[in-house]
């Protein structure tokens, strides 16, 4: 199946009938069209309108579940050093992440890649940026026993963590009444991932595609044009605009880096440099981007990807028409964990 996906994904950058079709729907004239701008919502709909396929997940929603998940999301006492929780890095307040080009972990030893965020990852396809676990529930425990993240040595040392504290004991209780272990690996699995699956962002792009036809400015429906006529429609659709498939990161044109990518994890040497596409909902709040943190900028970003990718290189009018577009992508955080207005 992996492999499968990963030739459709090339087939699809080097030659994109989604992209030629949807370009044909989209004004040409270089010029920028008169206002109103018009685009095409059926086109839109089509390569926007849902969410990545993603296998279903047996793990109901309760109260109990989702709150034991938040007190564990923000516990810094499951890490080595008693130092790091998933919200250090994961900064809810901050969109999801902590615009570090990469995290330092329990021990202040940098990771090797940039710290996606957690705001509707539970959507995408697969976790990580090689794709190592399917979901959430399964990602949860990766970064307690990584040495560089949490730094844990196993996942026994997580359930004696669990166990120290009396309050998390309680939650686990609560959370799963009829086990007979309640604390355990599988339930904490469960219990971040139930949390997690609480953190949803809603965009103008999203009520645009709702049917709101003023949720974006003319500006905005001209960056959406450009970003389906360009091409960036090749790997970037789905809800997400990404988190859908795998991509080979320099298609067209080099991209310095010692990253395996997916070919670290399948020991398949076709997959080097092969990463799960990037979704691009808050995007203008997540920077620095790529899989390792070294570009700084929306507008840097935008026009490398357009070089690296589809072998174009965008005028100065073009990367900002985009890069308009992308930030009506920008939702509004749960306000419990938004930032608090001054009074």
């Amino acid at each position: 199946m992996t492999s499968i996906r990963l030739l459709a994904c090339s087939a699809l950058a080097l030659l994109s009938l989604t992209a030629t079709a949807a370009a044909a729907a989209v004004p040409q004239n270089p010029k920028r069209p008169p206002k109103p701008v018009r685009v095409d919502v059926a086109t839109v709909k089509r390569l926007f309108g849902n969410d990545p396929t993603v296998e279903p997940v047996d793990n109901p929603l309760t109260p109990e579940k989702v709150a034991l998940g938040k007190a564990l999301y923000h516990d810094q006492s499951l890490s080595k050093n008693g130092n790091l929780s998933c919200a250090s890095c994961h900064d809810l307040a901050n969109y999801g992440v902590d615009n570090k080009r990469v995290s330092p972990g329990s021990t202040q030893q940098d990771g090797e890649r940039n710290t996606p965020t957690v705001y509707n990852a539970f959507r995408q396809f697969a976790q990580f940026w090689d794709g190592r676990a399917k979901n959430v529930e399964e990602q949860s425990t990766g970064p307690m026993t990584n040495a560089v993240e949490h730094g844990l040595d196993d996942e026994a040392e997580l359930v004696a963590k669990l166990k120290a504290k009396p309050e998390l004991v309680a939650g686990f209780q609560k959370a799963f009444p009829d086990a007979a272990e309640p604390v355990s690996v599988q339930n904490f699995q469960l219990a971040v991932g139930a949390f997690e699956r609480t953190l949803v962002t809603k965009s103008r792009f999203d009520k645009f595609l709702d049917g709101d036809q003023r949720a974006l400015t003319n500006e905005e429906k001209q960056g959406l044009n450009d970003f389906m006529q360009v091409g960036c429609i090749t790997c970037h659709t789905t809800r997400l605009l990404g988190g859908h498939m795998y991509q080979k990161s320099g298609l067209l044109a080099p991209y310095p880096s010692e990253d395996p990518g997916r070919a670290k994890i399948t020991g398949n040497d076709f997959e080097k440099g092969f990463f799960k596409v990037p979704q691009l909902l808050n995007v203008e709040k997540t920077a620095p981007y790529y899989h390792d943190g070294k570009v700084a900028t929306l507008e840097e970003a935008v026009q490398k990807m357009a070089k690296l990718q589809l072998g174009k290189d965008l005028t100065d009018e073009q990367t900002a028409s985009i890069v308009a577009f992308l930030k009506a992508l920008t939702g509004e955080l749960p306000e419990e964990f938004a930032p608090k207005k001054p009074q």
